[in-house]
């Protein structure tokens, strides 16, 4: 199967950019890859510590070095719906290990928080760097050099990333990514909007709201809407680091479990001690990052992959750009919608015909590179299936050929839309990003005063208060990575969305985050640079007009360009912001992280 010749192009620039970086990386794996694990060479008393608590049979298979050992890096904790499934599955995957006559450990937990809990919160603060610190907690699992491949449990929004980049640093080790699944489905994704914003007008009270998100966000599993948590498992699977169709079966099922068991045997069967060896580092190349990005393009994709895709890639060597991205949205056509881009959600999505449709669909356009590795094997027509168990054996189909919901997903032939879902915003006031797969398209464009607010709490009173009357452009600032940690300001989206049904132009410009359920008002967001590096955004005030469209990808203002680059640009004391529910451990990450286009971390 050949690839899109503009596809290839941008693979190519990723490919050539990246040149020493990339080769600067193999080294170092294949360096990792001699030396090898240790356990044979570890001195008594380390390898003594490593299998105290192993039992006598397992001890005799750690001591001998001859026999794989699979590490478990965890995110389990039972608040999290998503990730309360994962409390069984290390016991699952080590009685799947031993099937086979391999050992498995728990080598280490990983933070995990969830940003619905901490939304409109000072917690929200830490919530992307909890990414750098997962990643930085992933290293410190494996660095026991115990282990001949690995396996990751983890969902969310920051945590598939965070383990990705940690994974990454071992990139000579074989690794797999195993999913837990959406709960079932609930209350409407499009239902429960509406009481929000029905909320925001004072037209019904605390206790209708958390009836209807209690209804929504029910039982364990990941939510439903394709935010940042599903757009991480598409992008897994698209990769080629989960098994085929393991994405969004739901926890608790018997196909949930095969799937784990599965897993566990696929990724002992991909060490350095075998013929097969494929570690993640190889399978991680700028065929497979261009492969997500298109996947992430197709289906309306998180945002918030504009920051993590990028920094995953560099953390394998390559060099994306938001450039690259945008080319790549230009070209892919827009083949699924699920909520906020639709009101299905990703059961919806599955039962369609789910990532094995999909990546048929793209692969036979030519909008995916075949010729990968993956850690099913072969290339990632493999992954065109359907996860399946048919007496108790998991078995892999063909996936259909025709969607069974095409409201939901989409041929090639038929796109709901011929670009993707997100575009790269450029002009006078800087770069930022913005999701237009949810936006109608006479939202797109807008062009209107803006009203300044220091933070979203600012603007949330404004709205109480019945000041904002008329079109606007919301400009949010002193919320990017160095200035507060670059939180999601997804409290802000009931409000405009109640002036946008108001019929007033309306859009919102901010250096934060809107993450991946950014809705139906357009929003640029991760102004590069931000307000507090003396960006364009820092001079912006009340009454400049501002002029956004999404068509065309600049963002400018207008008027007296001489004038507004002569302001002197706006400050703001964020002593107030840096302390409390454990800011204050976060000033070294603050002052070290990078810009949102250089992939907001703390590690470039």
């Amino acid at each position: 199967m050949s690839v899109q010749k503009a596809i290839q192009d941008v693979t190519d620039r990723i490919a050539e950019r990246s040149r020493a970086t990339r080769s600067d990386y193999l080294d170092r794996l294949e360096q990792a890859r001699q030396d090898g694990v240790h356990r044979s060479t570890l001195s008594c008393g380390n390898l003594a510590h490593g299998f105290a608590a192993c039992s006598p049979s397992e001890k005799a298979s750690l001591a001998g070095g001859s026999v794989p050992n699979l590490g478990i890096v965890t995110a389990y904790n039972d608040m999290l719906s998503a990730h309360q499934p994962y409390q069984f599955y290390p016991d699952i995957i080590k009685q799947a290990a031993r099937d086979i006559g391999a050992t498995a450990q728990v080598a280490g937990g990983v933070p995990a928080m969830c940003d619905g809990v901490t939304q409109g919160q000072p917690g929200m603060d830490l919530s992307l760097f909890s990414r750098d610190v997962i990643a930085m907690a992933t290293g410190i699992a494996l660095s026991h050099n115990m282990f001949d491949a690995a396996v990751f449990l983890g969902i969310c929004d920051k945590i598939v990333p965070g383990l990705m980049i940690g994974a990454l640093s071992f990139g000579h080790l074989p690794a797999v990514f195993i999913p837990a699944g959406p709960m079932p489905s609930g209350l409407p994704n499009d239902e429960k909007s509406k009481i929000r914003q029905l909320y925001m007008e004072g037209k019904v009270g605390r206790a209708e709201l958390l009836e209807a998100e209690s209804r929504s966000y029910h039982s364990p599993g990941t939510c439903t809407f394709y935010g940042t948590a599903n757009s991480n498992q598409m992008l897994m699977e698209i990769m080629g680091l989960h098994l085929p169709g393991a994405s969004f079966v739901n926890p608790g099922t018997p196909l949930r479990d095969a799937l784990t068991r599965e897993a566990t045997k696929r990724a002992l069967s991909l060490t350095a001690l075998g013929n097969d060896y494929t570690p993640i580092g190889h399978i991680v190349d700028e065929k497979a990052i261009v492969n997500g990005l298109v996947g992430l393009h197709a289906t309306g994709g998180s945002t918030n992959h504009t920051l993590h895709l990028i920094a995953i890639a560099r953390a394998a060597g390559l060099q994306v750009t938001w450039d690259d991205m945008s080319d790549l949205s230009d070209v892919t056509p827009l083949l699924a919608r699920v909520y906020p881009n639709g009101v299905a959600d990703v059961n919806h999505f599955h039962a369609a015909g789910g990532m094995g449709y999909l990546i048929r669909e793209l692969l036979e356009a030519g909008y995916l590179h075949e010729d990968v590795k993956t850690v099913w094997g072969g290339g990632l027509s493999r992954y065109a299936v359907e996860a399946k168990l048919i007496d108790d054996e998991l078995q892999f189909e063909p996936s259909p050929a025709e969607s069974a919901l095409p409201k939901v997903l989409t041929s090639t032939k038929t796109p709901f839309q011929k670009t993707g879902g997100l575009k790269r915003l450029k002009g006078n006031l800087g770069t930022s990003v913005i999701k237009i797969s949810a936006v109608k398209e006479q939202h797109r464009f807008v062009e209107a005063p803006a009203r300044v607010f220091h933070g979203q709490e600012g603007l949330q009173a404004a709205f109480k208060a019945g000041e904002l009357t008329g079109d606007i452009i919301a400009v949010v600032r002193f919320s990017g990575p160095r200035a507060v940690g670059m939180p999601e300001l997804h409290k802000l989206t009931p409000a405009l969305g109640v002036l946008q049904d108001r019929g007033f132009k309306v859009a919102l410009l901010t250096d934060g985050r809107m993450s991946g359920a950014s809705g139906k008002v357009p929003a640029a967001i991760h102004m590069t640079p931000e307000a507090v590096d003396g960006g364009a955004i820092s001079k912006i005030r009340d009454g400049d007009i501002i002029r956004l469209d999404a068509e065309s990808g600049t963002l400018d203002f207008i008027g007296d360009e001489r004038e507004f680059f002569a302001r002197t640009p706006a400050t703001e004391d964020l002593r107030r912001e840096h302390y409390g529910m454990g800011r204050e451990l976060f000033a070294g990450f603050r002052s070290l992280v990078g810009a949102a286009d250089q992939g907001a971390s703390v590690f470039s």
